[in-house]
């Protein structure tokens, strides 16, 4: 009798273990989302935005593209806000600005834990001024991939958290308007903020109450490009590092490792900064990073004419959106 007691023991011991192990491995390893990003219903997106053609600040294909975006949002079952205000530009060019801010209706469930907001740009840059050829530096830009493709990758979210109502998380999106207006490269002096004027703005002017009400942002900029890779930027580590873990952690279960490589890159001047230094939001950028590109580490198609639908890769936007949908449906 003592040596089947004895045995019972092992046994129940060897069962605690092995429950206890398989907890740990729960905890630290997500599931993959069975919930597809529809890479083509992003390219769509994007496409339609560059059909306006460049959205430029006080320009008619800005103005049109507005429209459209909040239609979508509201066509998705968003409550669409419009925060306007007259921004002076570098030079003294007072910028007719709309950050479009589209509130998840059940982000006030009492239910939901977590609200977050991801937001990118939608204004395209005036002048091509990196492209390698002069004669097109005042030229403006597309813009397909910087700023088309974020908001693009958001309004597929937005159709896919209206279609599936599992995420824990609520989801808010803004787009803000006047990114890239900063200062062109033929002037003689850089001027760090005359970018990101419309989250400058937004930042400045956010209330206390609304700030506690995000646990935290995530920005995309210029994520459909050919061949592009997203590496740890400077200031999201420094602001959010356990977000930037968060995110690399649902690209590597979503397979998608190879482009979301845990390596870093430099700080980037962008729509995250004032996010994080004046709203006191912790935010992000998954930002492209082409670290062999002679042109510019932003890739070949940063600031030139080439910056077009040609040049979006829909396996770019798929790596991003599935990233987010896994982090999205698995919080």
């Amino acid at each position: 009798m003592k040596r089947i007691i004895t045995l019972l023991h092992c046994i129940i011991i060897v069962l605690f273990l092995f429950s206890c192990s398989t907890t740990k491995k729960s905890q630290t390893e997500q599931s993959v989302v069975n919930i597809e990003f529809n890479a083509d219903s992003a390219y769509a997106f994007c496409a339609a935005q560059c059909s306006f053609g460049p959205r430029t600040m006080n320009s008619e294909a800005h103005e049109l593209c507005s429209e459209w975006i909040q239609q979508k949002f509201s066509q998705y079952g968003y409550q669409v806000e419009l925060q306007k205000a007259d921004l002076k530009g570098y030079n003294g060019t007072i910028l007719k600005s709309t950050n479009i801010i589209a509130h998840q209706p059940k982000a006030n469930n009492q239910e939901q834990t977590t609200k977050i907001f991801i937001c990118a740009h939608w204004d395209s840059r005036p002048w091509a001024d990196n492209d390698p050829d002069e004669a097109n530096h005042r030229k403006p830009v597309m813009a397909a991939n910087d700023g088309a493709s974020g908001v693009a990758v958001m309004l597929e979210l937005a159709r896919l958290l209206q279609q599936y109502d599992s995420a824990s998380l609520a989801v808010d999106f803004i787009c803000f308007d006047a990114e890239d207006w900063g200062i062109p490269q033929w002037e003689e002096e850089y001027d760090g903020e005359s970018w990101a004027l419309g989250a400058q703005y937004w930042a400045a002017n956010c209330q206390k109450q609304t700030a506690d009400s995000y646990q935290y942002a995530i920005l995309l900029d210029m994520v459909g490009g050919q061949g592009a890779k997203f590496y740890r930027e400077a200031y999201s580590m420094r602001y959010a590092r356990n977000i930037v873990e968060r995110v690399w952690q649902a690209a590597n279960t979503a397979g998608y490792g190879s482009i979301f490589p845990y390596l870093d890159s430099g700080g980037v001047t962008d729509d995250h900064v004032p996010v994080n230094e004046k709203a006191g939001i912790p935010c992000i950028d998954i930002i492209n990073h082409y670290p062999d590109c002679e042109q510019s580490s932003f890739g070949p198609t940063w600031h030139t004419i080439n910056d077009d639908m040609q040049h979006i890769d829909k396996n770019t936007l798929k790596a991003v959106g599935q990233t987010l949908v896994q982090l999205i449906f698995s919080e």
